[in-house]
């Protein structure tokens, strides 16, 4: 028996066929130039901390400036291809910009590759009249990293795009993508923050307010954009897994420092510490989120996240601490406790193996981590927010 179709049915159909197959290739590549971008940054900064700043031109430093260029030249051609031959489907799904048209996460990976590129000259500059820099923020570095933050939010933001336009056949597929580019977005904030999350200092009250600030918002905004059960979890996992990846696998190549005083005699590449174990209160965040619904407004329920965070984060980050901080077994590749950087002196060695003492007349811990659970609060607060801008998100 026939059925008939109507054709205005039929339109919006073949209108989405096309509008996916010609837009859906953007969003893989960008993201695909987000994680050659995060790789590099990991590369990087284990070529510091093993090698030394030698030249511009190590394969760390190409690897970020190829994925910054692969999504800003792939941005920018989909811009031009959408102003002057894009279909109506696809001009309707982007946003204008001095007259051309392209989705809003095209525009932002234009601008992240603009920062990252004008970024690669200053900081030749400056490691020229400054010498070796042995800290991730300086001035080239935020530049830099102002950048990448850029790609990684283009990138998810192209495929939530996708995702909430996609059938239910493709918006599963599209979403687990999606949390792979909320695991970069996670991950981009552990790297720029590694000063700030050094081993002996998981026993103070600053290293939780600093994560309070920034974790809680990508988490709770990966929870409420991602279509899974348990979105934010599969977000962390993402970071987790292509942590641990580059920490085991980076660590089997040969290195020997180029530049002095080295203090560690290296044979192979210094790697970062373990990855944070943000997985566990992402399964909090998630689990409180999917019990809550949207039967609480943003400001009853961010409260409710930001003690969650905090008391999860606290109650498996303290304990895995002391693991790394004063168990042997944690000194070797897999746990990556005796990571020394070559110019760490033996002093400096021997500091590492305790935790930072806390500062003269500082307030007692607690009071300390009720500033914490405020700083995540409001941060959940934020993240709530751009979450469910997010489930709009369609250009």
């Amino acid at each position: 028996m026939a059925i008939a179709v109507h054709p205005r049915t039929t339109i919006r159909t073949a209108e989405r066929s096309v509008e996916r197959t010609s837009t859906l290739w953007h969003a893989y590549t960008v993201l695909f130039g987000a994680t050659c971008v995060m790789v590099g940054v990991y590369w990087d900064i284990s070529w510091h901390m093993s090698i030394g700043r030698d030249t511009f031109w190590t394969p760390a430093h190409l690897l970020i400036q190829a994925g910054g260029l692969i999504a800003g030249l792939s941005s920018g051609y989909v811009a031009l291809h959408t102003t002057f031959r894009g279909s109506d489907a696809e001009r309707a799904s982007t946003v204008s910009f001095w007259g051309f048209r392209a989705p809003l996460g095209a525009w932002i990976c234009i601008w992240g590759c603009g920062a990252m590129l004008a970024s690669a000259p200053f900081d030749n500059w400056w490691h020229n009249a400054y010498g070796l820099d042995v800290r991730i923020i300086s001035p080239p570095h935020a530049v830099l990293a102002i950048g990448i933050f850029s790609i990684c939010v283009g990138a998810m933001l192209l495929t939530l795009a996708q995702q909430n336009r996609a059938g239910d056949a493709l918006r599963r597929r599209l979403a687990w993508v999606l949390a792979g580019a909320g695991g970069l977005f996670i991950m981009n904030f552990a790297l720029f923050l590694t000063e700030y999350s050094e081993r002996r200092m998981m026993h103070s009250a600053f290293f939780y307010q600093v994560a309070a600030a920034v974790f809680p918002f990508a988490l709770t905004a990966m929870s409420r954009a991602i279509k899974l059960r348990w979105p934010a979890t599969a977000a962390a996992a993402a970071y987790t897994a292509v942590m641990l990846l580059l920490m085991w696998i980076i660590q089997l190549f040969p290195a020997t420092p180029k530049l002095g005083p080295i203090y560690q005699h290296i044979t192979h590449m210094v790697t970062l510490s373990f990855p944070l174990l943000l997985i566990v209160p992402a399964i909090c965040v998630d689990f409180v989120l999917r019990q809550v619904g949207d039967r609480w407004g943003t400001y009853r329920l961010a409260p409710v996240v930001g003690v969650v965070f905090v008391l999860a984060f606290v109650a498996v980050q303290w304990p895995f601490a002391t693991f790394l901080v004063t168990n042997p077994m944690a000194r070797g590749p897999l746990f990556n406790a005796d990571n020394f950087v070559y110019w760490m002196s033996p002093t400096y060695e021997a500091l590492t193996y305790r935790f930072d003492p806390p500062p003269a007349n500082a307030l007692p811990f607690a009071v300390q981590l009720l500033f914490a659970v405020a700083i995540a609060s409001v941060s959940a607060g934020l993240g709530l927010v751009r979450g469910r801008w997010m489930t709009r998100v369609q250009r």
